[in-house]
């Protein structure tokens, strides 16, 4: 590449960064329009933009950003105030801009002759030539009243006073970074928002960080990781292969291999991580656009800009996020009048939250909209054929929301260029899906709408659990893995029953549905006095997979399949196993559509279950000198025993340090009205309690001992009712208390 296109290539990477935070500023300026900061800003990216343009002879985008640049002058000195026409000027002018740089992308000159600057010039020289309407008493602060930005803005301008054209340029470059070309002195990014000896928030000066990052082409790091992928594969190799080995160098030597490539590969992953936010940064400018064109008033919200994923599920995820964005908009939110009409504000909100959880990368739409009506959803659905009436009878109102997903469906009255096609929704689905993640829909009439979609940080090396069947390995994403359960003797003749014809586990009260792996490949069902079930949880699914061998969690690389095998929902790709045999990787989400298993149909075996068998499982418990309460088992979700020693105090609550954060403890002796005897001894036990509240968090609740688990049929007496105790009842031949569970959470102060 000569030294001419290296200019033009940084100019257009700088360009476009600066134009994705030129339409949220201008978005704000909107909202905000006598920010003289914000004004400042877009005036230096402008500024800088016409100026390089100048110097690469870009004409026809120097002559438009030249225009822009003196509108924006205008605005900045508060001779010229922000009005709907000014706004709608300068973001068809960043619009232009962009379709401009694209063309010089494409050719290297600015010569694309499908974009017409003249009409666009002609509207800003207009607006400058009528005159544009003053604020200027109320826009600029007396004389003896100077701010930060003032001061600031009057350093700019005398640094801005000079033109840079090309022949200026060659001869005498400005001292100002905004005014030539970063990539003709340096490789490194620079943030053309701020000037250059600003401190940052960390207090740094930018020059020091600016010397401290390059810029590096993304096929390199796609070919990095796809070598470390190889590596690890190799790794894998010869660390199993020395295990066996009696060569201590040679252990040795597979042992640092295995930490270093770990490491390395950790690396070379984070340098493909970015923020969400990088797509979020055009959802202002879209929801403002929207918004006029739909007459509506929509407040955007975003949380979580931060959070990071793969730079490639980052590219696959911007398409069908704009759509949900654009949905929730012309379907979601109503007009003001309606609003207001339905008792809420005018304004509505649309909110973006992201978050890390379980492995994966969890992005919440919502909106607080007229929600999503099942009973149209079903009545469109049959009109337009995408169901029969004998299938949506068989429909939970879940369920029937998700037809919004399916081919060819829209409630849209009318086709416009918003929506009406019956396409979007399910290309949305699909493309989520593409990428091993899953999307949602949750409403409530009136209230509004959450599409909640679900995706894996990355798609290159993932942590999985390797199994056998037969012959065969197959892995499982431990992003879906919850725990493994192995059943022998008589607990398997007692805890597995068949429900409606469909074999189930009742695990600590809940009924979990049972799939066969061997089953759904085709082969036999399993035989034996013992079963190993790994269970696992695919959006609200949650199953039990059983197995014959379970062998052990390691780093893959994925694969990508075969064509003949994408049209199999059971398999998300395939990896290269240590001793080079090929192991396909689970899809769960598709494993359980495969096996037939739902959260319909777990429901409906909860339901038929209850029905048959009025029964409740109850973990029994010594409390207080041989007392007994009992907890309802769903409400356990672990047993734990702590020394003396590990209890400390928060104010006047009692703590221990637990899993990274702290336990609340509450003593149930206590809490229930009985003299509490737990101290007596080294050790406690406690029963932990995951509470429901918003906030999250989990209880624990401090006991003598566990006696029992039994699922019995209560008969309930008001008898030895009082704080903490909901009543009693008798439980194997002996007097027990019923735990109020809400009344002893609210003594530790955790959100019920």
């Amino acid at each position: 590449m000569d030294d001419d296109a290296e200019i033009i290539a940084e100019f257009l990477v700088e360009s476009h960064e600066n134009l994705d935070q030129l339409d949220r500023d201008l978005v704000e300026l909107e909202q905000q329009p006598g920010s003289r900061e914000r004004l400042s800003s877009i005036f230096r990216t402008i500024h800088t933009i016409k100026g390089t343009s100048g110097f690469l002879a870009f004409n026809r985008l120097e002559q438009l950003t030249h225009v822009g640049e003196t509108l924006l002058s205008r605005l900045r000195d508060g001779d010229a105030v922000m009005t709907p026409a000014v706004t709608g000027a300068l973001l068809s002018m960043v619009d232009t801009v962009r379709a401009l740089l694209d063309g010089i992308e494409r050719t290297g000159k600015d010569t694309d002759p499908t974009v017409d600057v003249l009409p666009l010039v002609a509207v800003i020289e207009g607006l400058l030539e009528d005159g544009l309407p003053t604020t200027a008493s109320s826009s600029t602060p007396p004389a003896d009243e100077t701010s930060p930005v003032d001061e600031v803005s009057a350093i700019d301008e005398a640094a801005e006073e000079p033109d840079v054209s090309p022949a200026a340029s060659s001869v005498a470059p400005s001292n100002r970074s905004d005014d030539v070309p970063l990539a003709a002195a340096t490789d490194v990014v620079v943030d053309a928002e701020t000037p250059e000896t600003d401190a940052g928030w960390d207090g740094v000066d930018r020059r020091t960080r600016v010397e401290s990052s390059v810029r590096v082409d993304i096929d390199l790091l796609d070919d990095l990781v796809d070598l470390v992928g190889e590596l690890v594969l190799t790794r894998n190799q010869l660390v199993q292969r020395s295990l066996g080995s009696a060569d201590v160098e040679l252990v040795r030597a597979s042992q640092r291999l295995d930490l270093v490539a770990s490491e390395l590969q950790e690396s070379v992953m984070k340098t493909r991580m970015q923020p969400i936010g990088q797509v979020w940064s055009k959802f202002p400018r879209v929801v403002r656009d929207l918004s006029h064109q739909l007459g509506r008033d929509v407040d955007l919200v975003m949380e979580g800009q931060e959070t990071e994923l793969d730079r490639s599920l980052l590219e696959a995820v911007k398409d069908p996020l704009t759509h949900l964005v654009r949905n929730s908009l012309d379907h979601g939110i109503e007009r003001p009048e309606d609003r207001l009409a339905a008792g809420k504000s005018a304004k509505g909100t649309l909110s973006l939250r992201a978050f890390h959880e379980s492995g994966q990368v969890v992005v919440e739409i919502t909106d607080d909209g007229k929600g999503i009506d099942p009973e149209r959803i079903a009545a469109v659905a049959l009109e337009r054929g995408v169901v029969t009436r004998d299938q949506l009878s068989q429909m939970d109102s879940r369920e029937v929301l998700g037809l919004i997903f399916r081919p060819g469906f829209s409630t849209a009255a009318a086709v416009s260029n918003i929506s009406g096609r019956g396409v979007g929704m399910d290309v949305v689905r699909t493309n989520i899906e593409r990428i091993g993640g899953s999307v949602d829909v949750t409403s409530e009439i009136g209230r509004g709408t959450t599409t909640r979609v679900r995706i894996p940080l990355t798609l290159a090396i993932i942590p999985a659990l390797v199994v056998g069947e037969g012959e065969e390995r197959y892995a499982i994403p431990q992003a879906n893995l919850v725990e493994l359960v192995r059943i022998e003797g008589d607990d398997l003749r007692r805890q597995v029953e068949d429900i409606a014809g469909a074999p189930v586990l009742r695990l600590r009260g809940k009924l979990l549905p049972l799939v066969s792996l061997s089953e759904i490949l085709g082969g036999p069902a399993p035989e034996g006095e013992s079963v190993t079930v790994v269970v696992l949880q695919s959006d609200e699914v949650r199953f039990g997979l059983c197995v014959s061998t379970v062998f052990d969690t390691q780093e893959i690389v994925v694969k990508p399949i075969g064509r003949q095998l994408k049209g199999l929902a059971m398999y998300a790709g395939a990896t290269i196993m240590g001793d080079g045999r090929v192991a396909l990787i689970l899809d769960v989400a598709g494993t359980a559509v495969t096996a037939g298993v739902g959260s319909a149909q777990q429901e409906t075996a909860d339901t038929r279950a209850v029905a048959a068998d009025d029964r409740t499982a109850l973990l029994v418990l010594e409390v207080a000198d041989g007392r007994r309460a009992a907890l309802p088992l769903t409400a356990v979700s672990r047993l734990e025993e702590f020394s003396q020693d590990r209890i400390e105090r928060s104010g006047a609550s009692e703590v221990v340090q637990y899993r990274d954060g702290l336990l609340p403890l509450v003593r149930l002796a206590t809490a229930i009205g009985l003299v509490d005897t737990s101290s007596r001894t080294d050790q406690i036990s406690v029963v932990v309690h995951e509470t429901a509240g918003a906030a999250g968090g989990a209880v624990g609740i401090v006991i003598d001992r566990v006696l029992d688990v039994v699922d019995v049929a209560i008969v309930s007496s008001h008898v030895g009712r009082r704080d903490g105790v909901t009543g009693s009842a008798v439980v194997q031949d002996r007097v027990t208390d019923l735990v109020d569970l809400a009344a002893v959470v609210a003594r530790s102060g955790v959100p019920a």
